[in-house]
């Protein structure tokens, strides 16, 4: 589902907010369990954990070996969410893992799981198993002897992060000689893909590609990945088509021989004959985001968006070839590998973007321009029209966003220097209250 139907469209969920992924969202690896997969996850959550029916285990994984929040430190997994927040953040199920931390960098330590995972099941039976490293988000670390072939880079943390790739490389290729060494290989799919474009100030790049992380420009947004594996039709092909991180729930699914409720309504496609045969994607477009949260754009305007669409929100949409950005689409700037320095931003041969005053839409033939150099509103009105009334469109079915403020009761001193769960049903509430509450959620989802 896109983020506009789940109520997480704004942001991120922080480590003290009582938020997670809807609870009546039904995951992958929960319709994969009804086929009779074992589910395994290791690594990074980041889907809320307020309280215990968030955690991983409680939506969908058998297992669970890895982080709550969004980033930590690699090697000690402490993670300050601000001065004097503080707590570990490594779990095993539903318990922090304080046998575990013994100083392992965490990409090491991910791909040990891995491999004893792999080595106790049985590879006749049907697994699902879920990685996601922490690599390589900041703080940027890694062990010293993958420096070695990186001593030619200048900037320190544009080395750094080659350092932490070297090491993610040699994990997957270690997970791919274990499919090997216990059975799986022959008949497995592996999956490898990106959340989201690098972030320069932090050692990454999206050169040549526009904005970085947390923008809707092509940097932001469109990553990179591959799927390997003995079952693919044609191998070695390059993938032009659209394909959105929606596009694994279906695919995934129709491949496991699971079934998906015809009520549940998707935006993602199967993409498996796009991928294995060249085929041409199901998907016309992609709906980027709408987050009507995010500071508005100053001279955005519905007349800006022909009283169609209020061009001060801030939002992308992909059509076929076209792609519309409104609002504050975020930074901009095309920027080479290694321009920001250890010293601070270094704008060395590093465009800089000034916009004409109070621009508030940008469309783009994306196929033909995927740098978004041209801007081409002016000259195509008709297409922004019809992208605007896409969005609108997908807006009236957005769900109000989800970004409540933040809990006093989060924080970890009060949690046995934990991050964790710590949200408790008021038990003083009556059984009555629960059914009250029963009835008008029925009554909700009618309307």
């Amino acid at each position: 589902r896109y983020q506009i139907h789940t109520g997480l469209q704004h942001s991120i969920i922080r480590p003290t907010q009582p938020n997670c992924l809807p609870l009546d969202n039904v995951t992958l690896p929960q319709k994969l369990k009804e086929v009779g997969y074992s589910t395994h996850m290791v690594g990074k959550w980041h889907l809320g954990f307020y309280r215990r029916e968030c955690m991983p285990t409680q939506r969908g994984f058998d297992t669970f070996f890895g982080s709550l929040l969004g980033s930590g430190d690699y090697y000690t997994h402490f993670k300050c969410d601000s001065p004097g927040i503080c707590g570990y953040d490594l779990y095993e199920n539903d318990n922090a893992a304080w046998d575990h931390d013994n100083g392992i960098y965490s990409t090491q330590m991910y791909t040990q799981k891995v491999q004893q995972i792999l080595a106790s099941h049985d590879p006749r039976k049907p697994i699902f198993l879920y990685i996601a490293y922490q690599a390589v988000h900041s703080p940027l670390q890694a062990p010293g002897k993958y420096f070695e072939h990186y001593r030619s880079i200048n900037n320190i943390n544009r080395r750094r992060y080659a350092a932490m790739l070297a090491c993610l490389d040699e994990a997957i290729n270690n997970v791919t000689l274990a499919l090997k060494e216990y059975g799986y290989y022959e008949n497995s799919i592996l999956i490898y893909s990106s959340d989201n474009g690098g972030q320069p100030m932090a050692g990454g790049s999206n050169w040549p590609l526009r904005g970085s992380k947390g923008t809707y420009w092509e940097g932001g947004i469109r990553a990179v990945g591959f799927v390997h594996s003995p079952l693919l039709k044609n191998k070695g092909s390059v993938c032009k088509e659209l394909v959105h991180i929606t596009d694994w729930f279906p695919t995934l699914i129709t491949l496991a021989e699971g079934q998906i409720d015809e009520d549940i309504q998707l935006d993602g496609y199967d993409i498996w004959e796009t991928i294995s045969e060249g085929r041409r994607s199901p998907r016309v477009d992609i709906l980027h985001n709408i987050d009507p949260i995010y500071t508005k754009a100053k001279n955005g305007s519905w007349a800006a968006g022909y009283g169609i669409w209020n061009t001060a929100i801030q939002s992308a949409i992909r059509v076929n070839h076209w792609k519309l950005l409104t609002g504050n689409p975020g930074y901009s700037d095309w920027v080479p590998p290694q321009a920001f320095s250890n010293a601070g931003p270094n704008r060395w041969h590093n465009e800089r973007i000034s916009w004409s005053a109070g621009k508030t839409v940008w469309l783009f033939n994306i196929t033909a321009d995927p740098y978004e150099r041209v801007d081409l509103s002016a000259r195509y009105p008709d297409v922004v029209k019809q992208l605007l009334r896409r969005l609108s469109q997908f807006n009236k079915t957005a769900v109000p966003v989800r970004y409540p403020p933040k809990d006093p009761r989060s924080n970890p001193k009060l949690n046995g220097g934990v991050w964790g769960p710590w949200f408790k049903e008021d038990k003083k509430k009556t059984k009555s209250d629960k059914s009250k509450g029963a009835n008008k959620q029925k009554k909700n989802k009618k309307k």
